[in-house]
């Protein structure tokens, strides 16, 4: 992916920072760079740019279950944050940023300055010149001193103040970020993708787990459902309650934090209250599965014996039945409930083993929480 061309600044360096990715710290410090620019910030806090890293690395981590790369101190520092906070898998930016700030645990702010430690020097390498093998491993204010004496770098450093210590982005590079942002954040995301899924080879869906998770347009399924309790009663699968039109919320058996995706034969119905309960975890398979089979097989038979419900069932496959391999194993018609059950577990069991693999967690339903 080409970058937009400037006679005012090095585009051939910046093509080369993400060269020697084996961590994710350039990958997330520059976000948090640019993300500061389009708000329209030429100086900036190391305490800002990592509680951005943070923040933008926390539905990777707690919400998705992606793998970072080994030993990774950011993902380290978010699964802590998790245990000492009460912040949600899926909570809004802002308020995690607002936690960090006023966040004093001392593993933290430990934490945190480790992050500082090469990643602001390293990531303009491409642009220095002066600088050559072991002469990065000096001090940090011989280090700024050195770096503030290149020409033409993204940005320079003010006077070494701790989590304090700023840098400026030079106004040339302030110019070119600002005015070519939708550009380079579409090279960011392809470089963030290609980093991910070398390490999380088997996940689907990595392209939508770079940002908090959007609400779900399931409203022809939900549609779907609530015309077959038109013509049949249904229970659903955790809780047994009897579903009716006002309470039903549609429920990804695997979540959708882990398939990223709406495929028809991963949802079915349950109440708002018991989906809310459920949340990210994985129902456990022995328990939930073989009810979830016989009430997809009721679906079946219902949907291929009244002319209405199959329209229904058509207009949701148009969105939500993307492999016609994978229709026609479970969906075709004249099946008995052997194979119909053998077919969903070939599709379903795989997906749901990979997401347990990731850490998902077992789930099973308590009508007292």
């Amino acid at each position: 992916m080409q970058l937009p061309y400037s006679a005012n600044v090095e585009i051939q360096h910046l093509n080369r920072i993400f060269d020697n990715t084996s961590e994710c710290y350039k990958l997330f410090w520059f976000q948090a760079i640019l993300t500061k620019v389009v708000e329209g910030k030429d100086q900036i806090t190391y305490e800002e740019l990592v509680d951005e890293m943070i923040a933008d690395a926390w539905y990777m981590v707690i919400e998705y279950h992606l793998n970072l790369g080994p030993r990774d101190t950011l993902e380290s520092l978010v699964l802590y944050l998790q245990e000492i906070s009460q912040l949600k898998s899926s909570e809004k930016k802002e308020n995690i940023i607002r936690y960090l700030k006023d966040c004093t645990d001392k593993e933290v702010v430990k934490r945190k300055r480790i992050l500082t430690k090469n990643v602001p020097y390293r990531i303009q390498a491409p642009f220095i010149d002066k600088i050559k093998g072991k002469e990065w491993n000096v001090g940090e204010n011989e280090l700024i001193s050195k770096i503030n004496q290149e020409y033409r770098l993204m940005y320079y450093f003010e006077a070494l103040n701790g989590m304090q210590t700023s840098i400026r982005i030079s106004s040339e590079w302030f110019t070119y970020m600002q005015k070519n942002q939708e550009i380079i954040k579409g090279w960011l995301q392809y470089n963030i993708i290609k980093y991910l899924q070398k390490r999380n080879p088997s996940v689907p869906g990595i392209a939508d787990k770079l940002y908090p998770p959007q609400e779900r347009k399931l409203e022809k399924v939900k549609k779907y459902w609530k015309l077959l309790l038109t013509v049949h009663s249904i229970h659903e699968i955790y809780g047994h309650v009897q579903l009716s039109e006002k309470d039903i919320s549609i429920d990804h058996f695997v979540p959708w934090s882990y398939v990223a995706h709406d495929e028809f034969w991963n949802l079915h119905p349950t109440t708002r209250n018991i989906n809310s309960s459920k949340n990210n975890s994985l129902p456990n398979w022995n328990v939930y599965f073989p009810q979830l089979a016989k009430l997809e097989f009721t679906s079946y038979e219902i949907m291929w014996k009244y002319e209405a419900l199959h329209d229904e069932f058509e207009k949701c496959a148009k969105e939500h039945l993307n492999d016609n391999i994978v229709r026609r194993k479970i969906y075709r018609k004249g099946q008995d409930f052997v194979s119909f059950a053998n077919a969903l577990e070939e599709i379903l069991h795989p997906v749901y083993q990979s997401a347990k693999n990731c850490g998902f967690k077992d789930w099973v339903f308590s009508s007292g929480k």
